[in-house]
């Protein structure tokens, strides 16, 4: 499509929709990106109450510091330099935390494997398991530190990287075919350890037995528990490296829509697309509010079965694409209270995991089974005003707790239990935080529900797709021709850096249709 200038019609306005859009716009293409809800952003929102700013999901994200991934994009669609660097803050690291022990990091800085020694204090029992894990931890992250050097050079990468990556992966390929499960067990005897690694998979709303091994390290480098291993070193480098978004996510999307707009693009707020309309097996448009609105190109940012069932039709697609939808795992959602309080929580860091259970594959399960825990198999903390000041108004600050949560409550009603909900998880909060309801100036609190509502999904899926083994996702190319599927349902994965990254691949492959 190289030099013809076509209209492109994008559904949806997080930043998937919002990168593919302001891509397109800058070269030359009449953009529309239609957004069903009030304002844009999707997810990647920030709210806003009596002075009082909270992200809706993004919490710490990685990629965006200078010269990384997802700060090159931002740059790439007109985004100007001195804003991608004011919008992100220095690294951040959290905390986990368990019944019977925490990990926070130290106050005197003790090396870029302090967590290494403090667990072998902890199940001495497994002290050589955790040597030969943190030797398998560290040629994982080389691997992974050849991979962002890469996709920090990008078409500059050549021969040599790849061969680099080639050689970097011999020696955890016997790993590849296992589950996080099983390379846990092949590690460590003690259940309570295994889950220190695998706690996390329960943001995915994937069990152990259904992750892959090599993704364990992955979710688990030691960088983002020590901000500080990015400035001393101690690991292969460039590191891992996590940063907060300065005053919101908001202030992400506010960047990519000022950089679509500036290239001519359009984005429609209370804009519902209720019909993808084609004609021959090609796409032709789509159906807003009643009203037939033509396109050369329409890019769905959408989730799968939304795209594919309601907008398009199913029997539009060919039997492979299909089994790939029906094949997915969605994941489950969230359950947030946003709290504007009147003094500091007693937190170590901005961002702390508690988890109530070790074992995170009956977790996932029981939520999977529409069963709520109210908090008891555990939940975060999230201090945002503590990197952004201007998120609270003087002296106080913005506190976010969270839960995974089922999309719909086995017998129950989100709406009608809410505040029973939101009052409990606020008293779990309070046994590490103590004094946050008396502190309390305002609280917002957001459910299943309102996601479905926001996002304008059946079952809302908070972060896409469940990352099970041997489940791939729908290719951004679709059966039906000039229609492209990208965002956190399609192959590129969930993640604010991960939908950048799929909407700048998805445009590439465009470029050459």
């Amino acid at each position: 499509m190289t030099g013809i200038r076509k209209r492109v019609a994008v559904i949806g306005s997080g930043m998937a929709g919002l990168t593919a859009g302001a891509y397109l716009a800058r070269e030359g293409h009449r953009v529309v990106v239609y957004e069903q809800y009030p304002e844009p952003g999707g997810v990647t929102a920030t709210i806003r109450q009596d002075g009082f700013s909270w992200d809706l999901g993004p919490l710490i994200l990685e990629g965006f510091g200078p010269d990384e991934p997802g700060s090159r994009i931002l740059k790439e669609i007109g985004v100007p330099e001195q804003r991608v660097r004011d919008m992100v803050t220095e690294p951040c690291d959290r905390g986990i935390i368990f019944p019977d022990f925490a990990l926070w990091r130290p106050v005197e800085y003790e090396g870029a494997l302090w967590r290494k020694d403090r667990l072998k204090s902890l199940f001495p029992d497994d002290s050589r398991g955790l040597d030969r894990y943190y030797r398998f931890y560290l040629q994982m992250e080389r691997l992974a530190s050849l991979n962002r050097r890469s996709q920090m050079r990008g078409e500059r990468a050549g021969l040599a990287d790849r061969l680099r990556m080639a050689m970097s992966y011999l020696p955890v390929k016997r790993f590849a075919s296992l589950s996080a499960a099983e390379l846990m067990e092949g590690f460590f005897s003690s259940e309570k350890l295994r889950a220190v690694f695998t706690g996390i998979l329960a943001d995915l709303m994937v069990t152990p037995d259904e992750f892959p091994a090599l993704g364990v390290p992955l979710l688990n480098p030691e960088s983002a528990f020590d901000a500080r291993i990015v400035e001393q070193g101690g690991l292969p480098k460039p590191p891992s490296v996590y940063r907060c978004i300065r005053n919101g996510c908001g202030s992400l999307v506010s960047a990519a829509h000022d950089a679509l707009a500036a290239a001519g693009g359009v984005v429609r707020t209370s804009a519902a697309v209720t019909r993808i309309s084609t004609d021959s097996g090609t796409a032709t448009g789509v159906v807003v509010d009643g009203k037939s609105e033509p396109a050369d190109l329409v890019v769905s940012t959408a989730g799968a079965r939304e795209t594919f069932f309601d907008l398009l039709g199913a029997d539009r697609l060919t039997k492979e694409y299909r089994s790939v939808i029906d094949g997915q795992v969605q994941m489950e959602s969230v359950f947030m209270v946003h709290l504007g309080v009147e003094r500091e929580p007693a937190q170590p860091s901005a961002l702390g995991y508690y988890y109530g259970t070790h074992e995170v594959g009956r977790a996932v399960s029981e939520i999977r089974s529409s069963r709520y825990h109210d908090g008891a198999d555990g939940f975060l903390i999230y201090i945002p005003s503590r990197h952004s000041p201007a998120m609270a108004p003087p002296g106080c600050h913005a506190v976010t707790i969270y839960t995974v949560a089922p999309n719909a409550i086995e017998g129950g009603d989100w709406e009608q239990l809410k505040e029973q909900y939101a009052d409990h998880l606020v008293a779990c909060a309070e046994k590490y935080a103590p004094g946050l309801a008396a502190a309390t100036r305002t609280r917002v609190i957001l459910t299943p529900a309102d996601f479905r509502r926001r996002v304008r999904q059946h079952h809302h899926s908070f972060g896409g797709i469940a990352p099970v083994r041997g489940r791939p996702n729908p290719g951004f190319r679709t059966p039906v021709r000039n229609l492209w599927f990208i965002g956190s349902q399609s192959e590129s994965g969930g993640g604010v850096l991960g939908v950048m990254q799929g909407a700048r691949a998805a445009v590439r492959v465009m470029r050459e249709a």
